[in-house]
C-alpha cells in the first residue's frame, strides 16, 4: 500500500488546504488513494478537473480517486457520474478529521459516494491550521474563508460558503509558531480577505489584525497580505501601509474592470475613480508600493470603449502584475444570462491587456536597476524583493535568508542582483 497522492487545481487557498488534507489523511492512515482538489472559478477550470481525473485514473488504475474542492462542492453530480471517481467530498467535509478516518484502511463500501453538505449553513472556519506551507522561507496562513458578496460572474460563494473569520488570537499563535520554526515571511490569505472580522465579536477589521500581528510577533521579519478588495480597506490597514516597514509594499487588488457600467453589471462595490484614488493614496503613503490586479476581458455587454477604460486603468493605477481573465460564462451565474461578447474579441482584448501588463512589468524592472533591496531567498539562486519581484543571483545564497543586494540588471521578467 502507498501513501495518498494529491493534485491541486486553482488558487493558493486550495494549495493550503491540500497541505492540511495531507496531514489529515496521514493521521487517518488513508492509503492507495488519489485526491483531486478542484477549482470552479470558470467552466474551463471544471473541464480541466475532469480531464485531470481521467489522466490520473489511467496512471493509477488500482487507486481510489477522491474528488473535492470548489467544483466538487458546486456540482457534485458531475463528478459522481464519472466512472473514474470513487468518492466526492465537499469543501467543509475535506477539512474534517472524521471524513478521513472513515476512509481507512479501505474506501470500498465504507462511505457514501457523495459527501457534500450545504456550504451556506457553515458558520465556522476550518480549525485545521498547518505549520508551514510554501517554500521554507515563506508560509501562508488562512485567516478567512467564503464570501458574502454575489458578483454576477462568480460561482465561488457557492463553493466556499459565506464569509467566516479565524479569530485574531488563533492567527497570532499560529504565526508565532511559524516564526519559531524559522519562517521569515508570512502571507495572510483568504477568499475575501478584507471581509475578515465582520463575523467576529466587535467586528474588527483586517487592519486591526495586521497591527495586532506586527505588535505581538515582533520577531516576524516580513508580513504580506494577498488579494484584497480596495473598497473595503480600513483606516488601520492604511496606517499600517504608511508606518509599518515589516508590512510588504505589494498589494494584489481585486479590480475586475475599469468601466463604471460594467462594474455595476458585475455587482462590484467600487467605481473606477475609487480604484484610482486608492492606488494614489497607497502610493503616497508608501512610495515603493506595487500593485497586482485581477482584470476580466470581454465581460458580457463590454463595448470597445468600455474595454479601453480597463486598458487605461492599468496605467492610471500604475498596476504592475496583472492576472488577466478572458471572460467565460459560468452556468448558474447572472452574467451567463447576459448578452455575450464575441469569443474572438474576448481573446483579442485579453491579449491587449496582457501586452500592457508586460510593458508595465518591464518599466518596473528597469526602475529597480541600481537600487538596493532586501531579498528573501526561496532557493540558492532565486529570491523576491519586498514588492514580490523575482531576483536571480549568480552566486549561491542561503535559502530562506534575507539578503541585502544591489540590483545590477533585468531580464523580461526578473531582476539580477549582487549581494552587498
Amino acid at each position: 500500500m502507498t501513501a495518498p497522492m494529491f493534485t491541486t487545481l486553482g488558487c493558493r487557498l486550495n494549495a493550503y488546504e491540500t497541505e492540511a488534507m495531507k496531514d489529515l489523511a496521514a493521521k487517518a492512515g488513508v492509503e492507495n488513494a488519489v485526491v483531486v482538489n478542484t477549482c470552479a472559478v470558470t467552466s474551463e477550470a471544471v473541464r480541466k478537473a475532469r480531464q485531470e481525473i481521467r489522466k490520473l485514473r489511467r496512471d493509477n488504475p488500482d487507486a481510489k480517486i477522491i474528488v473535492t474542492g470548489c467544483a466538487a462542492q458546486t456540482e457534485p453530480e458531475t463528478f459522481a457520474a464519472m466512472s473514474e471517481v470513487d468518492l466526492v467530498i465537499g469543501n467543509t467535509e475535506k477539512m474534517k478529521p472524521e471524513t478521513w478516518a472513515n476512509m481507512a484502511p479501505d474506501l470500498i463500501g465504507q462511505t457514501e459516494a457523495v459527501q457534500v453538505d450545504d456550504i451556506m449553513s457553515v458558520t465556522e472556519t476550518a480549525g485545521h491550521l498547518i505549520d508551514g506551507f510554501g517554500t521554507r522561507s515563506r508560509a501562508y496562513v488562512q485567516v478567512q474563508n467564503g464570501c458574502d458578496h454575489r458578483c454576477t460572474f462568480c460561482i465561488i460563494p457557492y463553493g466556499r460558503g459565506n464569509s467566516r473569520s479565524v479569530p485574531a488570537g488563533v492567527v497570532v499563535d499560529q504565526i508565532k509558531r511559524l516564526v519559531d520554526k524559522g519562517f521569515n515571511e508570512v502571507v495572510l490569505t483568504g477568499v475575501d480577505l478584507t471581509s475578515w472580522g465582520a463575523d467576529l465579536p466587535a467586528a474588527p477589521k483586517l487592519g486591526d489584525l495586521v497591527m495586532r500581528i506586527l505588535k505581538l510577533v515582533p520577531d516576524l521579519p516580513r508580513l504580506r497580505i494577498s488579494s484584497i478588495d480596495s473598497i473595503e480597506v480600513d483606516e488601520n490597514l492604511m496606517q499600517a501601509i504608511a508606518t509599518e516597514p515589516r508590512l510588504m509594499p505589494h498589494l494584489h487588488l481585486s479590480l475586475q474592470h475599469g468601466d463604471d457600467m460594467i462594474l455595476k453589471r458585475m455587482k462590484r462595490r467600487h467605481l473606477r475613480d475609487d480604484a484610482i484614488r486608492f492606488a494614489e493614496e497607497a502610493k503616497r503613503l508608501r512610495p515603493d508600493m506595487t500593485f497586482g490586479a485581477d482584470i476580466i476581458a470581454g465581460f458580457p455587454t463590454e463595448t470597445e470603449a468600455m474595454f479601453e477604460n480597463s486598458l487605461r486603468l492599468v496605467t492610471e493605477c500604475d498596476l504592475t502584475w496583472l492576472h488577466v481573465f478572458p471572460y467565460s460564462p459560468r452556468p448558474g451565474t447572472p452574467a451567463a444570462r447576459m448578452p455575450q461578447v464575441n469569443g474572438k474579441a474576448i481573446k483579442d482584448r485579453a491579449a491587449r491587456l496582457r501586452d500592457v501588463g508586460e510593458a508595465q512589468v518591464r518599466r518596473h524592472l528597469e526602475a529597480q536597476i541600481g537600487k538596493t533591496h532586501h531579498i528573501l531567498m526561496e532557493n540558492e539562486h532565486m529570491g523576491r524583493t519586498e514588492q514580490f519581484t523575482e531576483v536571480l543571483f549568480d552566486t549561491p545564497q542561503i535559502e530562506s535568508a534575507i539578503v541585502t543586494a544591489k540590483i545590477i540588471g533585468a531580464t523580461e521578467t526578473q531582476l539580477n542582483a549582487s549581494p552587498l
